[in-house]
């Protein structure tokens, strides 16, 4: 494989070869995009000089038995990896080879360029901190551009990327490093657009931040940029927010140096009118050409609009928080201590710890809120630690704004005086939705979902392929019905139960049978109301012992048992024991007087001779007499796809993907253990192998088949292959409804125009 290659040489189906960063590059250079020119050394490169020089046994030997939170200790191994990395020697070959790129790349005069570091694991869908490696703008010449691929290399033995690999799972040794080499745009602005909303995760809303100079500015925090809103389908700007800069990033003949901006320019908008349209259409091509939102780097010079890099957005998954602000009274809030921009929709509630330098990150322990200037990948290790993040300067595309929203805590960036406002050891609420700290502790809990931040114009898109809505909250289903949904693909029963707060023996127990079944029925009815002739298909209860003792009178009916999840569960539960599963059937019967729509579900059933049994005792209640009820089987354990067929002759009208555990149990991986979990992969090639078997063995014995875990909802790819396989539905979470209508809907029409 070559060990450098240029843009044009290479796509998005070569990150092994280049890298996440490199593979777009590629991309968008090959689709007519205005991407800058360069080549890439390639992680083969990388690989190669590192293993045969023998720097990589010297660094294997480094690592051994460090211990990541012991700061001194990360930072002191960190230095020495990287020294055995860039006192390398390249072999003669490879550095003529290099030169004679860069040549090229220059014409005549030796051109300044841009070095990237490209990782094989990072800008992925599960990995994408911002700046774990470095990069070098404005490389001139033969010597420099060397020492600058060789600094590359080295910081992927950077403390903070260290201590991340160790985080997400990923060996230090198969992670490699490509580096891009781009042609340098010398910018008049530059900044960040994300193509939805990056804190409310509003798909409808393309973000553009942009500064005067350089973008190192902006991605840092150090600057606190123009902030502009666009809508996506007609392209209007909807919100302006304009920001005095003192400072910007330029190139002089002493390198890349701060030089003051003059007065009459601090407070012009940064971008015009014009330009920003023109910017929101290319994110929009972008984000179509990906078929997923993405976060893309820009530059402006000689009035052309550059872009110098994009990634897919990796925090479309965050949930907004649930709790709410106490108020003084109805009418009044709890004025707040300060106000900045919201960078990350969750609200923390800690003390304060203020950091000036890296220096003192030791200070910073879990629960805390972190005050500062502005965060760097550096404060990474401090920033998993804290409940929150408050900074004085930055934006919501800012390094701050951007990790914040990967680890789910709450963000307010670019509140100018934080550090002075909030005092040390003082207890603050960050409210990284609205952009306010308060002072104590103002929350209390709510179930209710925070509206504002939902989409505000539900997709009125039509699929062949059903989208569904797995359900257990009996308040939430009118709203939920009334989005643009094709039925409920999964109602929990565990959640009714819980909600019942009885263990179901315990009514047995009592002699009060009827008045659980009254209880359950009544809750069912809420859904199956509000769905009118929409189905709702109702999981039979699937508690697990640990999550049944916990109820009332639990204790006296559960054993206790080492590994609940592959324990007494399931259709075994209810041949075992089946005075519970009838009391779920007699409800189910109840309230299939009034509504034809709701159908049952079996989970976890171990083999054929469960499913035989289970499908007698339903039978035995009379419910077959009903020749429309739906009787489905969730296909969540290996045998359930290794013997489809034989499942499929007992008689069901449908299969239920649970991919959750049907991926925990193919990989032998406890996602809920952080210990493994990284090993958690839906698109692990056996994962995929058993998905596809069980949508195309349903489609060839004419059943329908949907799914019912995260995936189709995270990963787009996923949704493509289910759609062509021939799935009948998808069913996800309510925060999940409108985007996963979108894929599916480019999923069809990709196949359409294929």
């Amino acid at each position: 494989m070559n060990e450098l290659v240029w843009f044009s040489e290479v796509d998005k189906k070569d990150v092994n070869l280049v890298g996440g960063k490199g593979a777009n590059l590629g991309e968008l250079y090959s689709n007519k995009i205005l991407v800058p020119n360069g080549f890439i050394v390639t992680s083969t490169a990388y690989f190669k000089n590192i293993r045969s020089l023998g720097v990589l046994d010297r660094i294997k030997g480094i690592l051994y038995g460090l211990d990541i939170e012991n700061s001194v200790q990360l930072e002191s191994k960190a230095q020495e990896c990287q020294r055995e990395i860039r006192n390398l020697i390249l072999p003669k070959t490879l550095r003529n080879n290099i030169l004679g790129f860069y040549k090229k790349l220059s014409r005549k005069n030796n051109v300044y360029v841009a070095v990237r570091s490209s990782a094989t694991a990072e800008d992925l869908p599960e990995a994408s901190f911002a700046g774990q490696q470095a990069t070098f703008l404005n490389v001139r010449g033969e010597k420099n551009l060397i020492n600058a691929i060789l600094d590359s290399w080295a910081s992927l033995f950077e403390a903070r990327a260290i201590y991340y690999r160790v985080q997400k799972g990923f060996d230090h040794f198969k992670v490699g490093i490509a580096v891009p080499v781009q042609e340098m745009v010398q910018s008049e602005v530059s900044g960040i657009m994300f193509t939805l909303d990056p804190v409310t995760n509003n798909k409808n809303v393309i973000v553009i931040e942009a500064v005067y100079g350089l973008g190192e500015l902006i991605v840092s925090g150090q600057i606190t940029p123009d902030h502009y809103e666009i809508l996506k389908n007609d392209l209007t700007i909807i919100t302006k927010t304009i920001v005095s800069q003192e400072q910007q990033l330029v190139r002089n003949n002493q390198g890349n140096k701060l030089v003051k901006i003059s007065k009459n320019y601090r407070k012009i908008q940064k971008l015009k009118d014009e330009q920003i349209i023109e910017l929101a259409q290319i994110g929009k091509n972008i984000e179509k050409h990906y078929y997923f939102p993405q976060d893309i780097e820009w530059a402006y010079s000689d009035n052309k609009l550059y872009i110098v890099q994009t990634r897919p957005v990796t925090t479309t998954k965050i949930k907004i928080a649930k709790n709410i602000l106490e108020t003084k009274s109805e009418k009044e809030l709890i004025k707040p201590l300060l106000q900045g921009a919201p960078a990350s929709p969750v609200i923390g509630v800690g003390k304060v710890v203020k950091i000036n330098n890296i220096k003192e990150l030791y200070k910073v322990e879990k629960g805390d809120v972190l005050v500062t200037e502005m965060t760097n990948p550096d404060y990474v290790p401090a920033m998993r630690k804290a409940v929150a993040i408050v900074t004085n300067r930055g934006g919501r595309t800012s390094h701050a704004a951007i990790v914040s929203r990967e680890l789910g805590i709450a963000c307010v960036v670019g509140t100018g005086n934080a550090t002075k406002i909030l005092k040390e050891g003082m207890v603050v609420t960050v409210d990284g939705a609205k952009g306010f700290v308060y002072k104590g502790q103002i929350l209390k809990q709510s179930k209710q979902i925070d509206r504002k931040h939902e989409s505000q114009s539900p997709t009125k898109l039509k699929t062949a392929t059903k989208l569904y809505v797995n359900l257990a909250e009996p308040e939430l289903a009118k709203n939920i019905a009334a989005k643009n949904i094709d039925g409920v693909g999964l109602l929990r029963a565990e959640f009714i139960l819980a909600a019942i707060g009885i263990h179901p023996k315990e009514f047995i127990f009592r002699k009060q049978q009827s008045k659980f079944i009254q209880r359950l029925s009544d809750e069912l009815s809420i859904f199956c109301n509000a769905f009118g002739q929409r189905p709702v298909i109702y999981r039979a209860s699937d508690l697990k012992t640990n999550e049944y003792r916990n109820l009332t009178g639990g204790d006296k009916f559960e054993p206790v048992e080492s590994n609940p999840m592959l324990g007494y569960r399931g259709a075994f539960r209810y041949i075992k024991d089946p005075d519970v599963f009838k009391l779920e059937l007699e409800a189910i019967r109840l309230v299939r007087k009034n509504y034809s729509n709701l159908h049952l579900m079996i989970p976890f059933v171990r083999n054929v001779r469960e499913l035989i049994s289970v499908k007698e005792l339903v039978g035995q209640l009379g419910l077959f007499d009903d020749h429309k009820l739906k009787f489905l089987m969730m296909a969540e354990i290996p045998a359930n796809f290794i013997l489809l067929d034989d499942f499929i002759k007992i008689g069901i009208d449908g299969i239920s993907i649970g991919s959750n555990d049907l991926t925990m149990l193919i990989l032998g991986t406890d996602r809920d253990n952080e210990e493994v979990a990284s090993e958690f992969d839906e698109l692990n090639p056996a994962v995929l192998w058993a998905l596809e078997k069980i949508v195309k063995t349903s489609t060839k014995n004419n059943i329908t088949c949907s799914i019912c875990g995260q995936g189709p909802s995270i990963y787009p790819e996923l949704t493509q292959k289910l759609v062509s396989w021939g799935i009948t539905s998808i069913s996800v979470n309510p925060d999940a409804i409108e985007n996963t209508r979108e894929l599916i809907y480019e999923a069809e029409k990709r196949l359409t125009i294929i």
